[in-house]
């Protein structure tokens, strides 16, 4: 153990907080160079968000490029890893480089104290030199409030809570937004013979998977190494071409391309395994926007009244950093995401790895790199200290 106790609280040199992909990542690198750490997660087991997630879900970025540091994907593992065997990886992960995080620790209150951080969970307070933040961009869900929701008398549910299609066979489901939980849900729900709609607030990107047998995630990373005016004339066409004109099934496209979107505002085009078929078959049927809630359904934008058994929102989720780090001016952007990896002035000694969400390629992608910096920063900062060495004020 990297720690020792003194006063309240704990001694550590570099704290982790998060044992998903991110957390992982770091201490992955971290024990590579032989760094001690401490890793906190809120959940009683890691990859907590894996975990939540619908049966069905699959990696939409190819394995190649979506395992962690110094640990590739079993060679039989298929190209898009399925949910499950991704937890086995990351049980795998933690057994390999022998991390072993401390669960039932979740971090409600992070400050500067004497120089260090001090970290508090409801059952131990942490000081640390270092404090690598790893909660993600996912970490609470966003849930809208329409007028008369509470009236509603069928089942209302974040996309969070939705596993599977069976409690729903045989019942009408709004499924709310079309991001990529949202479009996937639909599919399940359609593919399982549940009447499903999908209410769509406003015009979307979206982009195949794969085209002409090649993942485009690949071709997305090559056309970022492009002059950004030509890299997003090229997405275009290429949605075009995949995708096309949705106007006639209640979808607008942005002006903005797919490339653009992410670069400036990090929103994700909708990577479409089947959805977008399933719309232009009229299995599922596109919505606008919701205006209110009744007690059998919904009303929307355009005046059309349905009832409903069912609402599963997929309205997406906020990483929500200012809930436990007491002071947060100048450190996050106008999407709540850290400005930076490495913190600098008020900020230094707070690391930040799974947050960027403007980059191409996926966040595992990211989270490989970035957790790459972080660990050389702490590194080269002669954090390093003999485990008896009390830190310094």
């Amino acid at each position: 153990m990297a720690a020792s106790q003194t006063t309240s609280a704990t001694l550590v040199q570099n704290l982790i907080i998060g044992a998903g992909p991110a957390g992982l990542a770091v201490a992955g690198r971290l024990r590579q160079l032989g760094i001690p750490f401490e890793l906190l997660e809120k959940s009683d087991h890691i990859a907590d968000a894996w975990h939540q997630h619908y049966d069905r879900l699959c990696l939409h970025t190819i394995k190649d490029l979506s395992h962690l540091p110094g640990l590739p994907f079993p060679e039989n593992y298929p190209q898009y890893v399925p949910r499950k065997l991704l937890l086995d990886y990351y049980e795998a992960y933690i057994q390999h480089y022998q991390i072993h995080p401390i669960l039932g620790q979740e971090v409600v209150h992070l400050r500067r104290k004497q120089g260090n951080w001090l970290v508090r969970t409801p059952k131990q307070d942490f000081r640390a030199a270092n404090v690598v933040i790893a909660t993600g961009t996912n970490r609470v869900p966003f849930l809208p409030h329409w007028p008369g929701q509470e009236a509603f008398g069928g089942q209302l549910l974040h996309s969070s809570a939705y596993k599977n299609a069976t409690p729903y066979v045989g019942k009408k489901v709004l499924v709310v937004g079309m991001g990529n939980s949202g479009a996937e849900i639909a599919l399940d729900l359609s593919e399982n013979g549940v009447e499903v709609h999908l209410s769509i607030r406003g015009p979307v990107n979206i982009v195949p998977r794969d085209f002409l047998g090649n993942p485009t995630q690949k071709t997305g990373l090559l056309v970022a190494k492009l002059p950004n005016w030509l890299g997003d004339q090229i997405g275009v066409l290429l949605r075009r071409l995949t995708i096309g004109n949705l106007s006639r099934y209640g979808i607008t496209t942005p002006t903005l391309p797919p490339s653009k979107q992410l670069r400036l505002l990090g929103k994700t085009p909708v990577i479409d395994i089947g959805t977008v078929a399933k719309i232009k078959s009229g299995v599922i049927k596109v919505q606008p926007a919701i205006q209110n809630f009744t007690a059998e359904g919904v009303v929307f934008a355009d005046g059309m009244q349905l009832p409903f058994d069912a609402v599963v929102l997929g309205t997406g989720y906020q990483s929500q950093l200012q809930d436990f780090i007491e002071y947060t001016n100048g450190l996050l952007d106008a999407n709540g995401l850290p400005r930076c990896v490495i913190g600098e002035g008020e900020f230094q000694g707070l690391y930040f790895v799974g947050f960027d969400n403007y980059t191409p390629g996926g966040i595992l992608g990211v989270i490989t790199r970035d957790s790459e910096v972080v660990a050389n920063a702490i590194a080269t900062t002669g954090a390093n200290w003999p485990a008896d060495e009390e830190l310094p004020e």
